[in-house]
């Protein structure tokens, strides 16, 4: 007969326990877990934090490995089932992968429309359309944004609604749950919002690329001064507002390399969690 789980623990065990002696490693993953919880409740509004918040998870991911290989573990995986414990890999893993690809294409139009309007100094026709094309990009961009977000909402009920496994599988269903939060944070802050008061207080700020307003994200910032280029009715911009959104973009450039880098690597932890899985389950 399983022994009780101890009642100092955040989960709770139901048919296989962990041994008496309390693990090192357990506290250690649950940690980890707790720290990411807690940046998911501070501002999610800026690249450098959606970045600690997946820095967190490859901790947690790192932390579990040696808890992988005990055999209680691997009974309670076995007892949650090969097809349930692989499916949820394999479908996290998909929106990581979509996401990251959202963050791949955002950043190549940045660098298209940086390249263009570098180029297009004084030919105000051609810098229209290119300006015109990376909002048709990033148009494009929302409506998959959209679609992994309703995505999310699916798969983040399913996480939250079973909640009757063991303390290792538990740890991997919040696991799963936090990235699920993480990526929706993610694909949140690369959607950006359509906000026409700040659209039309940068169009007026002679400081568009510096001139960062309320809680707004480096990628809502860099929309609505792009947007000012397409705004005058002339078709005339000022070379200090062309200058203004190119130093944008060059700032943005910089944060969604790094997100970039950042989800390959969550990436290449996830499938490597994925194969300690597959190991276990096909033995």
């Amino acid at each position: 007969m399983a022994s009780p789980a101890n009642p100092k623990s955040h989960f709770h065990a139901r048919s296989v326990s962990l041994p008496s002696k309390p693990n090192p490693f357990i506290p250690q993953a649950e940690d980890h877990l707790r720290r990411i919880r807690s940046s998911e409740a501070a501002t999610t509004s800026s690249i450098s934090s959606v970045s600690g918040m997946i820095s967190g998870l490859m901790e947690f991911y790192d932390s579990i490995d040696d808890l992988l290989l005990l055999p209680h573990t691997q009974q309670a995986l076995v007892q949650e089932g090969r097809n349930k414990v692989l499916e949820r890999s394999l479908g996290l893993l998909d929106i990581c992968s979509t996401s990251k690809d959202v963050v791949a294409q955002t950043k190549e139009a940045v660098q298209v429309l940086q390249l263009a309007l570098r180029r297009r100094r004084g030919d105000e026709m051609a810098r229209r359309n290119e300006v015109g094309a990376y909002m048709a990009s990033r148009r494009k961009a929302k409506k998959t944004i959209q679609n992994c977000l309703k995505v999310l909402k699916i798969k983040l009920t399913i996480s939250s609604a079973d909640q009757s496994c063991v303390t290792m599988v538990s740890m991997l269903r919040e696991a799963e749950g936090v990235a699920l939060k993480t990526i929706e944070s993610l694909l949140t802050l690369v959607h950006g919002k359509s906000s026409r008061s700040f659209f039309f207080k940068l169009m007026h700020s002679s400081q568009v690329a510096a001139h960062k307003i309320g809680s707004n994200s480096e990628i809502e910032i860099v929309d609505a001064a792009v947007n000012t280029l397409l705004s005058h009715k002339n078709g005339k911009a000022s070379n200090i507002q062309t200058e203004h959104v190119q130093k944008a973009l060059a700032e943005l450039e910089s944060h969604i390399q790094d997100l970039e880098e950042e989800m390959d690597r969550l990436i290449r932890r996830m499938i490597k969690t994925r194969v300690f899985l597959l190991n276990i389950l096909n033995h």
